[in-house]
């Protein structure tokens, strides 16, 4: 026999039908017990409130896992090490960019204690020494990333977040097993990295690392290994210089901080912006290029940029590339070598400019070398206004 149905209809639950009231009690249950544990609206995620970033050296250095690239010799050390003094007294940063004090952990483990000592007494001009700034030359193979935690956890209650910087990246990275992506290794360590600094919100962990020699169209692509080391990084930033010049630029991109280049110039070990502001130094960069186009003219112009363009270069490429003899190809690159727009490593092979300083070794480290003005001992920082130590924690 037929069951008879309510002419009233089914019961209406909340506003939804018995079945329908079912499902979304299931749905709410699998939410918060399976893999959607995590999931938020949009809504939901609009009325959330962050703290404001945290900007270590303003425009450059914000809290996360930052890198700072370049050629072996180019200056990356000096450059730390002038950003980690600045940030330790609370001062300036490449001379113009003023920083809050703070606590600072420099893992130089390509310097020994009397090379350190040299350079940073070079740079701070014999001013004592910040007592915020922490420093490791030495630690056991395989535990860099637990000491950065350890030091993390001393200073979780700091107002000011701290610092670390890691010359050099390589020293964290483990040796690769037979078999390994050597992507998905990269991604990793910069991973752990990552989670490391994140650990503490507002903290900052700046890995010094290397370029490649070839030369790249994009400048991110000159970071050396595989792109899971730019991938995993929140911000990169690559010092360029070449020889027996003073002048460089600061090339900065990241996922919180505007991408954009900024000229700097060395003064006797000291890096400072080239230009009143870094908005100025900015500036700088156009103002370069336009002079050096004058300087150079409309075919110089082109060899440099081909040059550039490419791994290696033979006057036969030019002189295909320029349409003129392969005699008159060789004697432009000459030129071009001789005034350190370009580089030869090796009998009629041209390079672009690998960037670089003098090199320093010893207990002569970072001093400066008076017999040879014109080349720069190497160069960073920013000089320091000695603040009284007596209010460092």
């Amino acid at each position: 026999m037929p069951r008879k149905i309510s002419s009233e209809g089914p019961a209406i639950i909340g506003g939804l039908l018995p079945g329908d009231a079912a499902r979304k009690r299931d749905r709410n249950t699998r939410r918060h017990s399976t893999l959607l544990s995590g999931l938020r609206s949009a809504a939901d995620l609009d009325r959330l409130e962050f703290p404001p970033l945290v900007e270590h050296v303003p425009h450059l250095i914000t809290e996360g896992f930052g890198i700072l690239a370049g050629p072996p010799k180019a200056g990356k050390s000096w450059l730390t090490g002038g950003i980690a003094l600045g940030c330790a007294y609370g001062g300036t940063v490449l001379d113009k960019i003023h920083v809050d004090p703070r606590h600072v952990l420099l893992l130089a483990l390509e310097d020994g204690p009397r090379r350190l000592q040299s350079r940073m007494r070079h740079l701070t001009e014999g001013a004592a020494l910040p007592k915020r700034l922490d420093i490791l030359t030495e630690i056991a193979p395989g535990t860099v990333i637990a000491t950065i935690s350890e030091w993390l956890e001393l200073h979780v209650d700091d107002e000011n977040r701290p610092l670390v910087i890691l010359d050099t990246l390589g020293k964290a990275r483990p040796q690769r097993r037979a078999g390994d992506d050597p992507y998905i290794a990269d991604y990793q360590l910069g991973s752990r990295i990552k989670a490391t600094v994140d650990a503490l919100p507002g903290a900052a962990l700046l890995a010094v690392h290397h370029t490649r020699k070839m030369a790249s169209e994009d400048w991110l692509d000159s970071v050396s290994g595989t792109q899971g080391i730019a991938g995993s990084a929140d911000y990169i930033l690559l010092l360029r210089r070449k020889r027996k010049s003073d002048d460089g630029t600061l090339a900065v991109t990241g996922r919180d901080i505007a991408e954009n280049e900024y000229a700097v110039t060395t003064d006797n070990g000291r890096w400072s912006l080239d230009g009143m502001d870094i908005l100025d130094a900015a500036a700088t960069v156009t103002t370069r290029a336009e002079q050096q186009q004058n300087r150079l003219g409309d075919r110089s112009l082109d060899a440099v940029t081909f040059v550039n363009s490419r791994a290696t270069t033979t006057p036969k490429d030019l002189a295909q590339h320029l349409g003129i003899d392969n005699r008159i190809a060789g004697n432009l690159l000459a030129k071009l070598r001789d005034g350190g727009y370009i580089e030869q490593p090796a009998r009629g092979v041209y390079t672009a400019p690998l960037g670089g300083e003098t090199g320093e070794s010893g207990e002569n480290a970072g001093q400066p070398q008076d017999p040879l003005p014109a080349i720069s001992p190497v160069s960073p920082l920013s000089p320091l206004d000695g603040e009284a130590e007596e209010h460092a924690p």
